[in-house]
């Protein structure tokens, strides 16, 4: 199966509960105040975000004259693509080491993205060191140390328990004697209503600056999709924290939730650099918004 294949099927749910009722909606009917209604209130079940849906159904408003209903479906295509804007990926940049922070609460996928991640830097012929700053749980230690192996990385840690900015700083210091290319640092993630977490996330950032200035030169939060308007809470408030410059969206192969897209830019304006869209590990994607909306509609 192709990739754009396997992206519509990850967004067959997201389809299934928007384009299919955007159908139903205007079915023999034309754009007037009450299909408006109904088509917001569909875009907000989709989680594509309360302002999102008010600016998407205020430009129909607008333009409602020259729209016939059977060209709904075309206009919101362009209207969802232009709200995304531009493709951003993640790509290096700088002197090395290219520095990652990765954020994000426990169970997003968050520790599989950086080995797959890894992977693709290490396919790319640069070379990689993980650093395992989830010093809380031995097994997210053992977890990434399993792809360091996998994906070809090396990997810095220290015991478990022990201080996690102190393992970032021991990484970075170590890629900038090796020559190393990018360095990628796990972090914990417990409950993000948990303050000292983000005290501890914001002191780890400190730290990586300490031993960089200009790193980490990209914070990375990983979002699982499924959760929907619970995501966009959580990317609020790791960027309050630590000013998160981009971010993954996992587990898009089968869950309702895609419309999340939508309103992390819309209300957030962090760029989706990345999604994940299976268990393998050349199923993390770099983001293509126009490939996404394309995906949606059809």
């Amino acid at each position: 199966m192709g990739l754009f294949e396997r992206l519509k099927q990850g967004l067959s749910k997201t389809r299934k509960g928007f384009t299919e009722k955007v159908d139903s909606i205007f079915k023999g009917r034309g754009v007037d105040e009450e299909t408006l209604e109904e088509l917001e209130e569909t875009l907000i079940m989709s989680d594509v975000g309360v302002k999102a849906a008010m600016e998407i159904t205020g430009h129909l408003r607008e333009k409602k004259n020259d729209i016939k209903s059977g060209s709904v479906k075309e206009f919101l295509k362009r209207e969802m693509a232009e709200l995304l804007g531009n493709a951003h990926p993640l790509v290096t940049f700088g002197e090395k080491p290219f520095v990652i922070l990765t954020v994000g609460v426990n169970g997003t996928g968050k520790t599989t993205t950086i080995g797959k991640l890894a992977s693709r830097f290490v396919s790319e012929g640069m070379s990689v060191i993980l650093a395992a700053s989830d010093t809380f749980r031995a097994a997210a230690i053992e977890q990434l140390e399993i792809w360091a192996e996998r994906s070809g990385a090396q990997i810095i840690k220290h015991q478990s328990g022990s201080d996690p900015a102190a393992v970032a700083f021991d990484a970075v210091e170590a890629a900038k004697h090796r020559g190393t290319d990018v360095v990628i640092v796990d972090t914990a993630g417990r409950l993000h209503t948990k303050s000292p977490l983000m005290e501890e996330l914001k002191k780890v950032k400190r730290v990586i600056s300490k031993a960089m200035p200009d790193a980490p030169q990209e914070v990375l939060l990983v979002l699982d999709a499924t959760t929907g308007q619970n995501a966009l809470r959580q990317a609020e408030m790791f960027n309050n924290a630590v000013g998160v410059t981009g971010i993954a969206l996992t587990k898009l192969d089968g869950t309702a939730k895609g419309g999340i897209v939508f309103a992390i830019r819309k209300e957030l304006g962090i760029p989706v650099r990345l999604i994940g869209i299976g268990e393998g590990i050349d199923d993390l994607r770099d983001f293509d918004p126009k490939e996404f909306v394309d995906a949606l509609f059809s």
